[in-house]
Protein backbone atom coordinates (compact mmCIF):
# COMPACT_ATOMS: atom_id res chain seq x y z
CA UNK A 1 0.00 0.00 0.00
CA UNK A 2 1.16 3.72 -0.48
CA UNK A 3 1.57 6.22 2.66
CA UNK A 4 0.21 9.40 3.02
CA UNK A 5 1.78 11.99 4.92
CA UNK A 6 0.07 14.40 6.95
CA UNK A 7 0.87 16.68 9.79
CA UNK A 8 -0.30 18.74 12.74
CA UNK A 9 0.77 20.60 16.35
CA UNK A 10 -0.23 17.60 18.69
CA UNK A 11 -0.45 14.03 18.36
CA UNK A 12 -1.76 12.12 20.85
CA UNK A 13 -1.32 8.26 21.26
CA UNK A 14 -3.78 6.07 22.57
CA UNK A 15 -7.84 7.15 22.97
CA UNK A 16 -8.43 6.15 26.67
CA UNK A 17 -9.20 8.74 29.32
CA UNK A 18 -5.97 10.48 29.49
CA UNK A 19 -5.58 10.61 25.42
CA UNK A 20 -9.16 11.99 24.61
CA UNK A 21 -8.79 14.61 27.71
CA UNK A 22 -6.00 16.08 26.36
CA UNK A 23 -6.91 15.80 22.91
CA UNK A 24 -10.22 17.70 23.50
CA UNK A 25 -8.07 20.15 25.85
CA UNK A 26 -5.85 20.75 22.98
CA UNK A 27 -8.79 21.56 20.87
CA UNK A 28 -10.20 23.72 23.15
CA UNK A 29 -6.92 25.55 23.37
CA UNK A 30 -6.95 26.01 19.07
CA UNK A 31 -4.20 24.11 18.40
CA UNK A 32 -4.68 21.43 15.69
CA UNK A 33 -4.66 17.65 17.10
CA UNK A 34 -4.98 14.43 15.91
CA UNK A 35 -5.63 11.58 18.35
CA UNK A 36 -4.76 7.78 17.78
CA UNK A 37 -6.58 4.65 18.71
CA UNK A 38 -7.29 1.52 17.77
CA UNK A 39 -10.96 1.58 18.40
CA UNK A 40 -13.44 2.91 15.89
CA UNK A 41 -14.21 5.81 18.50
CA UNK A 42 -12.35 7.51 21.53
CA UNK A 43 -12.72 5.65 24.83
CA UNK A 44 -9.97 3.33 25.73
CA UNK A 45 -9.76 0.12 28.23
CA UNK A 46 -11.38 1.94 30.35
CA UNK A 47 -14.90 2.41 28.11
CA UNK A 48 -14.25 -0.12 26.43
CA UNK A 49 -12.98 -2.67 28.75
CA UNK A 50 -12.86 -1.72 31.94
CA UNK A 51 -14.27 0.96 34.36
CA UNK A 52 -17.56 1.53 32.62
CA UNK A 53 -18.83 -1.67 31.64
CA UNK A 54 -17.94 -3.10 35.30
CA UNK A 55 -19.73 -0.42 37.10
CA UNK A 56 -22.37 -1.68 34.81
CA UNK A 57 -22.67 -4.73 35.74
CA UNK A 58 -22.06 -4.09 39.41
CA UNK A 59 -24.61 -1.96 39.72
CA UNK A 60 -27.09 -4.87 38.44
CA UNK A 61 -25.28 -7.06 41.30
CA UNK A 62 -26.43 -4.41 43.33
CA UNK A 63 -30.36 -4.16 42.46
CA UNK A 64 -30.00 -8.42 42.98
CA UNK A 65 -28.18 -8.31 46.28
CA UNK A 66 -31.06 -5.42 47.38
CA UNK A 67 -33.62 -7.64 46.43
CA UNK A 68 -32.57 -10.15 48.12
CA UNK A 69 -31.61 -7.91 51.53
CA UNK A 70 -35.00 -6.28 51.25
CA UNK A 71 -36.60 -9.74 53.01
CA UNK A 72 -35.66 -7.50 55.93
CA UNK A 73 -37.72 -4.87 55.62
CA UNK A 74 -41.23 -7.30 55.25
CA UNK A 75 -41.06 -6.77 51.50
CA UNK A 76 -40.03 -9.90 49.37
CA UNK A 77 -39.46 -10.20 45.69
CA UNK A 78 -40.20 -13.56 43.91
CA UNK A 79 -36.55 -14.95 43.00
CA UNK A 80 -34.47 -12.93 40.74
CA UNK A 81 -34.26 -14.07 37.32
CA UNK A 82 -31.53 -13.36 35.29
CA UNK A 83 -31.74 -12.88 31.22
CA UNK A 84 -28.18 -13.00 30.86
CA UNK A 85 -28.31 -12.05 27.11
CA UNK A 86 -30.51 -9.24 27.97
CA UNK A 87 -27.74 -8.07 31.31
CA UNK A 88 -24.76 -8.38 27.73
CA UNK A 89 -26.71 -6.13 25.74
CA UNK A 90 -27.28 -3.45 28.11
CA UNK A 91 -23.90 -3.21 29.28
CA UNK A 92 -22.78 -3.32 25.62
CA UNK A 93 -25.19 -0.42 25.09
CA UNK A 94 -23.95 1.34 27.64
CA UNK A 95 -20.23 1.51 26.64
CA UNK A 96 -21.87 2.24 22.93
CA UNK A 97 -23.18 4.86 24.04
CA UNK A 98 -20.73 6.68 25.83
CA UNK A 99 -17.96 6.33 22.88
CA UNK A 100 -20.27 7.08 20.25
CA UNK A 101 -20.79 10.28 22.54
CA UNK A 102 -17.07 10.85 22.82
CA UNK A 103 -16.89 10.64 19.04
CA UNK A 104 -19.39 12.98 18.70
CA UNK A 105 -17.60 15.39 20.71
CA UNK A 106 -14.07 14.86 18.71
CA UNK A 107 -16.06 16.11 15.46
CA UNK A 108 -17.31 18.88 17.26
CA UNK A 109 -14.39 20.28 18.34
CA UNK A 110 -12.59 19.14 14.92
CA UNK A 111 -10.02 16.74 16.79
CA UNK A 112 -9.31 14.33 13.93
CA UNK A 113 -9.20 10.70 14.69
CA UNK A 114 -7.71 8.02 13.38
CA UNK A 115 -7.99 4.57 13.66
CA UNK A 116 -5.30 2.63 13.62
CA UNK A 117 -1.37 1.57 15.26
CA UNK A 118 0.89 3.98 15.62
CA UNK A 119 4.89 3.57 15.83
CA UNK A 120 7.56 6.48 16.33
CA UNK A 121 9.50 6.73 13.88
CA UNK A 122 11.19 9.25 15.55
CA UNK A 123 10.63 12.57 17.82
CA UNK A 124 8.45 14.46 15.35
CA UNK A 125 7.12 11.59 12.91
CA UNK A 126 4.36 8.40 13.55
CA UNK A 127 3.59 6.25 11.52
CA UNK A 128 0.15 4.98 11.67
CA UNK A 129 -1.13 1.30 10.27
CA UNK A 130 -4.72 1.17 9.49
CA UNK A 131 -6.88 -1.87 8.19
CA UNK A 132 -7.81 -1.77 5.61
CA UNK A 133 -6.22 1.78 4.30
CA UNK A 134 -3.07 3.26 3.18
CA UNK A 135 -0.45 3.92 6.09
CA UNK A 136 -0.30 7.00 6.75
CA UNK A 137 3.08 8.89 8.04
CA UNK A 138 2.40 11.86 10.22
CA UNK A 139 4.16 14.64 11.21
CA UNK A 140 3.80 16.32 14.49
CA UNK A 141 5.55 19.23 16.54
CA UNK A 142 4.30 17.22 19.88
CA UNK A 143 3.23 14.00 20.73
CA UNK A 144 1.65 12.60 23.53
CA UNK A 145 1.72 9.02 24.50
CA UNK A 146 -1.44 7.53 26.22
CA UNK A 147 -1.03 4.14 25.60
CA UNK A 148 -2.79 2.77 29.14
CA UNK A 149 -1.70 -0.90 30.28
CA UNK A 150 -2.63 -4.25 30.24
CA UNK A 151 -3.59 -7.45 32.36
CA UNK A 152 -0.56 -9.02 34.24
CA UNK A 153 -0.41 -12.44 33.67
CA UNK A 154 0.86 -15.60 35.58
CA UNK A 155 3.63 -17.77 34.05
CA UNK A 156 2.59 -21.55 35.78
CA UNK A 157 -1.31 -21.29 34.19
CA UNK A 158 -1.81 -23.24 31.19
CA UNK A 159 -1.62 -20.86 28.07
CA UNK A 160 -5.04 -20.52 25.66
CA UNK A 161 -7.33 -22.18 28.48
CA UNK A 162 -10.66 -20.12 27.41
CA UNK A 163 -11.42 -21.18 31.55
CA UNK A 164 -8.75 -18.71 32.19
CA UNK A 165 -9.39 -15.12 32.55
CA UNK A 166 -8.66 -12.11 32.72
CA UNK A 167 -10.43 -9.07 33.36
CA UNK A 168 -11.72 -8.67 29.69
CA UNK A 169 -12.68 -11.78 29.31
CA UNK A 170 -14.89 -11.80 32.64
CA UNK A 171 -17.08 -8.50 31.16
CA UNK A 172 -17.53 -10.24 28.40
CA UNK A 173 -20.11 -12.07 30.01
CA UNK A 174 -20.27 -15.15 27.38
CA UNK A 175 -21.47 -17.20 30.41
CA UNK A 176 -21.99 -17.49 34.39
CA UNK A 177 -20.14 -20.68 35.56
CA UNK A 178 -21.01 -22.45 38.54
CA UNK A 179 -17.26 -22.32 40.24
CA UNK A 180 -14.82 -19.63 40.00
CA UNK A 181 -11.62 -18.93 41.64
CA UNK A 182 -10.46 -15.47 41.92
CA UNK A 183 -6.95 -14.77 41.91
CA UNK A 184 -5.81 -11.95 43.65
CA UNK A 185 -7.88 -10.04 46.52
CA UNK A 186 -7.04 -6.42 44.73
CA UNK A 187 -9.85 -4.20 43.62
CA UNK A 188 -10.45 -5.68 40.43
CA UNK A 189 -10.66 -9.73 41.61
CA UNK A 190 -13.14 -8.20 44.28
CA UNK A 191 -15.19 -6.35 41.74
CA UNK A 192 -15.91 -8.97 39.33
CA UNK A 193 -15.81 -11.46 42.01
CA UNK A 194 -18.99 -9.43 43.53
CA UNK A 195 -20.98 -9.17 40.01
CA UNK A 196 -20.35 -13.03 39.17
CA UNK A 197 -21.63 -13.83 42.87
CA UNK A 198 -24.31 -12.09 42.33
CA UNK A 199 -25.33 -13.91 39.24
CA UNK A 200 -24.95 -17.18 40.82
CA UNK A 201 -21.38 -18.28 40.42
CA UNK A 202 -19.76 -19.92 43.72
CA UNK A 203 -16.41 -17.55 44.27
CA UNK A 204 -13.43 -18.40 45.87
CA UNK A 205 -10.55 -15.71 46.23
CA UNK A 206 -7.16 -16.47 46.91
CA UNK A 207 -4.49 -13.95 47.74
CA UNK A 208 -0.91 -13.91 48.89
CA UNK A 209 -1.02 -11.22 51.50
CA UNK A 210 -2.36 -11.45 54.56
CA UNK A 211 -5.44 -9.52 54.00
CA UNK A 212 -7.36 -7.96 50.89
CA UNK A 213 -7.02 -5.09 48.89
CA UNK A 214 -3.07 -4.92 50.55
CA UNK A 215 -2.22 -1.07 50.96
CA UNK A 216 -5.57 -0.08 52.08
CA UNK A 217 -6.11 0.99 55.46
CA UNK A 218 -7.28 -1.96 57.31
CA UNK A 219 -9.98 -0.37 59.37
CA UNK A 220 -11.83 0.63 55.55
CA UNK A 221 -11.48 -2.89 54.14
CA UNK A 222 -12.85 -4.73 57.29
CA UNK A 223 -16.49 -4.33 57.09
CA UNK A 224 -16.31 -5.23 52.87
CA UNK A 225 -13.97 -8.25 54.36
CA UNK A 226 -17.08 -9.28 56.50
CA UNK A 227 -19.58 -8.81 53.98
CA UNK A 228 -17.60 -10.86 51.66
CA UNK A 229 -17.61 -13.63 54.14
CA UNK A 230 -20.91 -14.12 53.50
CA UNK A 231 -20.66 -13.42 49.81
CA UNK A 232 -18.17 -15.67 48.57
CA UNK A 233 -17.62 -19.50 49.53
CA UNK A 234 -13.56 -19.15 50.47
CA UNK A 235 -11.17 -16.47 51.31
CA UNK A 236 -8.09 -18.13 51.31
CA UNK A 237 -5.66 -14.91 52.34
CA UNK A 238 -1.71 -15.68 52.81
CA UNK A 239 -1.95 -18.48 50.18
CA UNK A 240 -1.01 -18.75 46.77
CA UNK A 241 -1.64 -21.02 43.75
CA UNK A 242 1.48 -23.76 43.25
CA UNK A 243 -0.82 -25.39 40.00
CA UNK A 244 -3.17 -25.68 37.75
CA UNK A 245 -4.26 -28.11 35.38
CA UNK A 246 -6.81 -28.29 32.61
CA UNK A 247 -9.55 -31.19 32.73
CA UNK A 248 -12.31 -32.51 30.53
CA UNK A 249 -14.88 -30.57 33.07
CA UNK A 250 -12.50 -27.79 34.35
CA UNK A 251 -9.35 -26.60 36.42
CA UNK A 252 -7.72 -28.91 39.23
CA UNK A 253 -5.91 -26.56 41.52
CA UNK A 254 -3.69 -27.20 44.26
CA UNK A 255 -2.95 -24.14 46.62
CA UNK A 256 0.23 -23.06 49.10
CA UNK A 257 -0.02 -21.18 52.21
CA UNK A 258 -2.04 -20.88 55.48
CA UNK A 259 -5.45 -21.61 54.29
CA UNK A 260 -4.77 -23.59 51.64
CA UNK A 261 -7.15 -26.52 51.25
CA UNK A 262 -5.64 -30.29 52.25
CA UNK A 263 -7.03 -30.95 49.12
CA UNK A 264 -7.29 -29.79 45.24
CA UNK A 265 -10.20 -27.90 44.13
CA UNK A 266 -11.90 -27.81 41.03
CA UNK A 267 -13.09 -24.95 39.37
CA UNK A 268 -15.04 -24.35 36.29
CA UNK A 269 -13.22 -21.01 35.51
CA UNK A 270 -10.35 -19.07 36.26
CA UNK A 271 -9.92 -14.89 37.19
CA UNK A 272 -6.66 -13.70 37.05
CA UNK A 273 -6.31 -10.51 38.67
CA UNK A 274 -2.92 -9.73 40.01
CA UNK A 275 -2.66 -6.37 38.29
CA UNK A 276 -1.78 -4.49 35.69
CA UNK A 277 1.30 -4.03 33.23
CA UNK A 278 1.97 -0.26 31.09
CA UNK A 279 1.88 -0.71 27.50
CA UNK A 280 5.34 1.02 27.22
CA UNK A 281 6.63 -1.20 24.31
CA UNK A 282 5.90 1.04 21.91
CA UNK A 283 7.35 0.79 18.77
CA UNK A 284 9.91 3.05 17.92
CA UNK A 285 10.25 4.64 21.15
CA UNK A 286 14.03 3.53 21.15
CA UNK A 287 14.04 6.20 18.24
CA UNK A 288 13.73 8.83 21.00
CA UNK A 289 15.67 9.87 24.42
CA UNK A 290 12.40 8.85 25.85
CA UNK A 291 12.99 6.26 29.11
CA UNK A 292 11.54 3.31 30.75
CA UNK A 293 12.31 2.65 34.34
CA UNK A 294 12.67 -0.96 35.35
CA UNK A 295 9.13 -1.64 36.15
CA UNK A 296 7.70 -0.45 32.66
CA UNK A 297 6.91 3.04 33.14
CA UNK A 298 7.73 5.98 30.79
CA UNK A 299 9.79 8.09 32.87
CA UNK A 300 8.29 11.88 33.12
CA UNK A 301 9.12 15.21 34.76
CA UNK A 302 6.11 17.04 36.41
CA UNK A 303 4.70 18.19 33.51
CA UNK A 304 4.62 14.91 32.12
CA UNK A 305 7.21 15.59 29.37
CA UNK A 306 9.36 12.42 28.98
CA UNK A 307 13.66 13.19 28.35
CA UNK A 308 12.67 13.86 24.53
CA UNK A 309 11.40 17.65 25.15
CA UNK A 310 8.77 16.95 22.31
CA UNK A 311 7.28 14.01 23.62
CA UNK A 312 4.90 13.68 26.64
CA UNK A 313 3.77 10.60 28.35
CA UNK A 314 0.53 10.35 30.88
CA UNK A 315 -1.70 7.68 32.49
CA UNK A 316 -1.04 4.02 33.21
CA UNK A 317 2.14 4.47 31.23
CA UNK A 318 3.42 7.15 32.88
CA UNK A 319 3.16 5.43 36.66
CA UNK A 320 0.68 4.91 39.28
CA UNK A 321 -2.05 5.43 40.59
CA UNK A 322 -3.46 3.61 37.28
CA UNK A 323 -6.62 5.79 37.83
CA UNK A 324 -8.67 6.91 35.03
CA UNK A 325 -9.41 10.18 36.76
CA UNK A 326 -5.48 10.70 37.16
CA UNK A 327 -4.85 10.39 33.58
CA UNK A 328 -6.96 13.11 32.72
CA UNK A 329 -5.45 15.50 34.74
CA UNK A 330 -1.63 14.35 33.16
CA UNK A 331 -3.20 15.00 29.97
CA UNK A 332 -4.70 18.37 30.63
CA UNK A 333 -1.15 19.20 32.40
CA UNK A 334 0.70 18.42 29.70
CA UNK A 335 -1.41 20.08 27.03
CA UNK A 336 -0.77 23.38 29.12
CA UNK A 337 2.77 22.54 29.82
CA UNK A 338 2.73 22.13 25.15
CA UNK A 339 0.69 26.02 25.37
CA UNK A 340 3.73 27.36 27.73
CA UNK A 341 1.99 27.79 30.62
CA UNK A 342 3.54 27.05 33.86
CA UNK A 343 1.87 23.96 34.87
CA UNK A 344 3.11 20.91 37.25
CA UNK A 345 1.04 17.58 38.07
CA UNK A 346 1.51 18.08 41.69
CA UNK A 347 -2.20 16.48 43.43
CA UNK A 348 -2.27 16.49 47.19
CA UNK A 349 -5.48 14.07 46.85
CA UNK A 350 -6.28 11.91 44.41
CA UNK A 351 -9.04 9.76 44.65
CA UNK A 352 -9.01 6.09 45.06
CA UNK A 353 -12.22 3.80 44.89
CA UNK A 354 -13.22 0.42 45.31
CA UNK A 355 -17.02 -0.20 43.88
CA UNK A 356 -17.68 -3.48 45.62
CA UNK A 357 -20.59 -3.66 48.12
CA UNK A 358 -19.77 -1.65 50.63
CA UNK A 359 -17.61 0.85 48.54
CA UNK A 360 -14.35 2.07 49.56
CA UNK A 361 -12.77 5.46 48.92
CA UNK A 362 -9.35 7.47 50.09
CA UNK A 363 -7.73 10.40 49.23
CA UNK A 364 -4.50 12.35 50.39
CA UNK A 365 -2.22 10.62 53.47
CA UNK A 366 -3.41 7.38 54.78
CA UNK A 367 -2.61 5.92 58.13
CA UNK A 368 -0.99 3.18 56.42
CA UNK A 369 1.19 5.74 54.67
CA UNK A 370 1.78 7.69 57.80
CA UNK A 371 2.96 4.89 59.83
CA UNK A 372 5.65 4.11 57.45
CA UNK A 373 6.61 7.77 57.31
CA UNK A 374 6.51 8.20 60.80
CA UNK A 375 4.52 11.15 60.54
CA UNK A 376 2.49 12.72 63.83
CA UNK A 377 -1.45 12.42 62.90
CA UNK A 378 -4.62 12.09 64.78
CA UNK A 379 -7.27 9.89 63.00
CA UNK A 380 -10.89 10.09 64.12
CA UNK A 381 -13.76 8.04 62.75
CA UNK A 382 -17.51 8.21 62.82
CA UNK A 383 -19.11 4.79 62.82
CA UNK A 384 -22.10 4.44 60.71
CA UNK A 385 -23.98 2.65 63.38
CA UNK A 386 -24.26 5.99 64.16
CA UNK A 387 -25.58 7.36 61.29
CA UNK A 388 -29.52 8.15 60.84
CA UNK A 389 -29.16 7.71 57.26
CA UNK A 390 -27.25 4.88 57.00
CA UNK A 391 -29.67 3.07 60.00
CA UNK A 392 -33.14 3.83 57.31
CA UNK A 393 -31.09 2.03 54.36
CA UNK A 394 -30.29 -0.64 57.06
CA UNK A 395 -26.79 -0.40 56.03
CA UNK A 396 -24.59 0.49 58.83
CA UNK A 397 -21.76 -1.41 57.54
CA UNK A 398 -19.55 1.95 57.15
CA UNK A 399 -17.19 4.23 58.52
CA UNK A 400 -15.75 7.64 57.71
CA UNK A 401 -12.33 8.64 58.88
CA UNK A 402 -10.51 11.66 58.99
CA UNK A 403 -6.02 11.57 59.01
CA UNK A 404 -5.55 14.88 60.55
CA UNK A 405 -2.59 16.57 61.62
CA UNK A 406 -2.52 17.45 65.17
CA UNK A 407 -0.60 20.48 65.36
CA UNK A 408 -2.63 22.49 62.48
CA UNK A 409 -5.83 21.00 62.68
CA UNK A 410 -5.10 20.71 58.62
CA UNK A 411 -6.97 17.56 57.30
CA UNK A 412 -4.29 15.40 55.56
CA UNK A 413 -6.71 12.75 54.03
CA UNK A 414 -9.67 11.22 54.02
CA UNK A 415 -11.09 7.32 54.21
CA UNK A 416 -14.83 6.36 53.35
CA UNK A 417 -16.04 2.90 53.67
CA UNK A 418 -20.18 2.36 52.96
CA UNK A 419 -22.72 2.95 50.34
CA UNK A 420 -21.98 5.45 47.74
CA UNK A 421 -18.56 6.09 49.40
CA UNK A 422 -17.22 6.46 46.00
CA UNK A 423 -19.58 9.60 45.38
CA UNK A 424 -18.71 11.15 49.40
CA UNK A 425 -15.05 10.90 48.28
CA UNK A 426 -14.86 14.23 46.38
CA UNK A 427 -15.82 16.01 49.30
CA UNK A 428 -12.57 14.41 50.85
CA UNK A 429 -10.66 15.48 48.14
CA UNK A 430 -11.63 19.22 48.21
CA UNK A 431 -10.92 19.59 51.88
CA UNK A 432 -7.20 17.94 51.37
CA UNK A 433 -6.60 19.96 48.29
CA UNK A 434 -7.59 23.21 49.80
CA UNK A 435 -5.88 22.52 53.11
CA UNK A 436 -8.94 22.59 55.03
CA UNK A 437 -9.10 22.52 58.88
CA UNK A 438 -11.17 20.05 61.13
CA UNK A 439 -13.23 22.87 61.96
CA UNK A 440 -13.63 23.85 58.12
CA UNK A 441 -15.34 20.62 57.89
CA UNK A 442 -17.43 20.68 61.10
CA UNK A 443 -18.80 24.10 60.54
CA UNK A 444 -20.22 23.16 57.39
CA UNK A 445 -23.77 22.67 57.72
CA UNK A 446 -24.35 19.33 56.15
CA UNK A 447 -27.92 17.87 54.81
CA UNK A 448 -29.73 15.88 57.16
CA UNK A 449 -30.36 12.54 56.79
CA UNK A 450 -27.61 11.90 54.54
CA UNK A 451 -24.54 10.19 54.86
CA UNK A 452 -22.20 12.78 53.65
CA UNK A 453 -22.78 14.41 57.27
CA UNK A 454 -20.70 11.97 58.90
CA UNK A 455 -18.11 13.92 57.42
CA UNK A 456 -18.74 16.89 59.12
CA UNK A 457 -19.64 14.43 62.67
CA UNK A 458 -16.01 12.82 62.18
CA UNK A 459 -14.83 16.47 62.07
CA UNK A 460 -16.82 17.36 65.07
CA UNK A 461 -15.35 14.00 66.96
CA UNK A 462 -11.78 16.01 66.91
CA UNK A 463 -13.29 18.17 69.08
CA UNK A 464 -14.95 16.18 71.21
CA UNK A 465 -18.42 17.28 70.51
CA UNK A 466 -19.53 15.11 67.81
CA UNK A 467 -23.62 15.16 68.34
CA UNK A 468 -24.68 11.53 67.57
CA UNK A 469 -21.62 9.74 68.90
CA UNK A 470 -20.08 10.50 72.42
CA UNK A 471 -16.08 10.16 71.84
CA UNK A 472 -14.72 13.27 74.06
CA UNK A 473 -11.15 14.74 72.83
CA UNK A 474 -8.28 13.46 74.62
CA UNK A 475 -6.22 16.16 76.58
Amino acid sequence: MSETTKSTQVAVVGGGPGGYAAAFRAADMGMQVALIDAEPNPGGVCLYRGCIPSKALLHAAYVLGEARHAANWGITFAPPKVDLDKLRTWKEGVVRKLTGGLGQLAKARSVRYVQGYASLLDARTLQIQRDGADAERLTTEHTILATGSRPATLPNFPKDSERIWDSTDALELQSIPKTMLVVGGGYIGLELGTVYAALGTEVSVVEMMPGLLPGVDRDLVTPLAKRLEKTFRAIMLNTKVAAVKEEKNGLRVRFEGEMAPAEERDYEAILVSVGRKPNSTIPGLDKTRAEVDARGFIKVDGQRRTAEPGVFAIGDVAGEPMLAHKASHEGFTAVEAIAGHKAVFEPQAIPAVVFTDPEIAWCGLTETQAEKENRKIQVVRFPWAASGRATTLDRNDGVTKLVIDPDTERILGVGITGLNAGEMIAEGVLAVEMGAKAADLALSIHPHPTLSETVMEAAEIFFGQSTHLYRPKKK
